[in-house]
């Protein structure tokens, strides 16, 4: 069609002519550079993936108007329509037309193409009084025709076949959820993923800023699938199996059904959350505390004061424990700063440095870390799994069976079934802070700075337990293709898990965010 070829020479030009010009001027014009190099390579990505049976029907109308329908939308240079997009609102009228509602539909003509070659032309003829035109051409139909194709062991698009009531399924309202149920080969696959390009196309100014993320079950099926959205128009969207939806984490599958079906139970959110109210330990007598040659005492009051107070602010556990940290900091600064004055009567110097002194000390560190640990999701869930007393602890409601089919060595491979609860662990602790792990040892708190978020490659950790490979679901999904950084979130919800006593303590919301700088902040060095 001359239109798609015309359209792609333009964006190829203008591309072209976009990386001559170079990255110069003001930080304003790079950026715009970049803005257009990027519209103009996804135009160039989007033709090319659409390039193969780009128009497939046609739509004669009462008005006399012939209407073509294609996988994309083309115009001309005056803005005449060439093509109308297969999920334009004017488009679904190849889809729902029948011969009792024919919607100004007289004739729906499939174009069977090869590549660019038309191979046969099948009619649906709904107006009666075509029937007679000699031109009106019958056949077996589209629908029959596509089932009767050779198959080549990846799924295409049904695109030139949606049936109306697939097709009220595909346009359906974008609030709430949308489940799709059926047997075996009914379909379901191919319908959602139809439905995804759609809801882009329609409401691509909301999605844009979240991004869109496909699962499936495998990596074999997420293969299967891989080329159905870019046959569609869209090029941008992430597809992800389910075993690799947790950013540095290489999973293998499951091989017991009991472990998966225990881990699958709904129950094992608030296992989660023992697990992360076990973390927060008071100690069960004082404590002394050597600083530059003076004893400090912690009591298990000061500690439970302080854990309580950073409990009601309702943040995640590693953005809590900030709280928690300063809190004891002020007060055994104050006792240190008491223990110096006593000692140095009428000395007025300035002893501001004291605050610095307390946090670098090392039993002040140990002592914090003991009560209150920075903690990843990875050490988390490996420390539930591999400590026979923690999992106990944590699962009262199992069985002792069940929790014999959970115990694992610390040191076994990830499973599919993991990630849940990995996804889980990630949100009640929150990011963590500098360093990531638990050895970054870090006793006090500095302000967040509001600086760049920090990153880590997924692919520097290799997925090992205890690891910092903990990153931003935006920063991933920036880097495994979308254009659109961010995970898309669900609704807010708010959760309560159980403490150790059994009472309700913990409370946060599902889509919290970090903090407004952007930055990971938490303990420091």
């Amino acid at each position: 069609m001359p239109g798609w070829r015309n359209s792609g020479r333009k964006s190829a030009a203008r591309l072209a002519q976009v990386r001559r010009a170079g990255a110069v001027g003001t930080m304003q014009n790079v950026s715009e550079r970049d803005a257009f190099a990027a519209l103009y390579e996804d135009r160039l990505a989007q033709l090319d993936a659409v390039d193969d049976r780009l128009v497939f029907g046609r739509l004669d109308l009462d008005t006399g108007e012939a209407q073509y329908i294609g996988r994309i939308g083309l115009t001309t240079e005056d803005l005449q329509r060439l093509m109308v997009d297969w999920r334009a609102p004017e488009a679904g009228n190849f889809y729902q037309a029948t011969a009792f509602d024919r919607q100004g539909v007289r004739r729906r003509r499939h174009l069977i193409l090869q590549g660019r070659e038309v191979k046969a032309i099948e009619d649906d003829v709904l107006d009666a009084g075509m029937l007679t035109d000699d031109e009106s051409l019958q056949g077996e139909g589209a629908l029959l025709a596509a089932l009767n194709s050779k198959r080549t062991g990846r799924m295409s698009d049904i695109v030139s076949t949606i049936q109306s009531e697939q097709d009220r399924i595909i346009r359906s309202s974008i609030s709430g959820a949308v489940v799709v149920q059926g047997g075996p080969g009914t379909g379901k696959t191919a319908v959602a993923l139809h439905r995804a390009a759609y809801l882009l196309y329609t409401h691509r100014d909301r999605l844009k800023s979240a991004g869109v993320l496909l699962v499936g079950p495998s990596s074999s099926f997420m293969k299967y699938i891989e080329r159905v959205l870019p046959s569609l128009g869209e090029t941008g969207v992430v597809m992800a199996s389910l075993g690799r939806l947790m950013p540095g984490i290489h999973t293998v599958p499951e091989t017991d059904a009991d472990v998966a079906a225990i881990k699958g139970r709904l129950d094992m959110a608030a296992i989660v959350a023992n697990a992360v109210s076990n973390r927060m330990r008071v100690p069960a007598q004082n404590r002394i505390l050597e600083v530059d040659g003076r004893k400090l005492t912690l009591t298990p009051r000061q500690v439970r004061r302080a854990r309580e107070r950073a409990r009601a602010t309702g943040k995640p556990y590693n953005e809590a424990r900030v709280t928690f940290v300063k809190i004891l900091l002020r007060e055994l600064t104050e006792q240190m700063t008491e223990l110096v004055e006593a000692g140095n009567i009428g000395n007025n110097a300035d002893r501001s440095y004291l605050a610095e002194d307390v946090r670098t000390a090392r039993d002040v560190r140990i002592a914090l870390n003991l009560c209150w640990m920075p903690m990843t999701p990875e050490k988390l869930i490996s420390d539930l799994f591999s400590k026979p007393e923690v999992l106990e602890f944590c699962t009262p409601n199992l069985t002792p069976a069940e929790r014999a089919l959970l115990q694992r060595p610390a040191d076994a491979p990830w499973t599919e079934s993991d990630v849940p609860l990995l996804d889980e662990a990630a949100e009640l602790l929150g990011e963590p802070g500098p360093g990531g792990g638990p050895r970054a040892g870090a006793a006090g708190a500095r302000p967040c700075a509001g600086s760049g978020e920090r990153k880590a490659d997924p692919g520097q950790h290799g997925g090992r337990r205890g690891g910092s490979a903990h990153v931003s679901r935006g920063a991933w999904l920036s880097r495994t293709g979308s254009r659109t950084p961010g995970r898309p979130r669900p609704n807010a919800q708010r959760a309560t898990a159980p403490g150790p006593s059994g009472t309700s303590w913990w409370t946060r919301p599902r889509n919290f965010h970090p903090c407004s700088g952007g930055c990971w902040c938490g303990v420091a060095r």
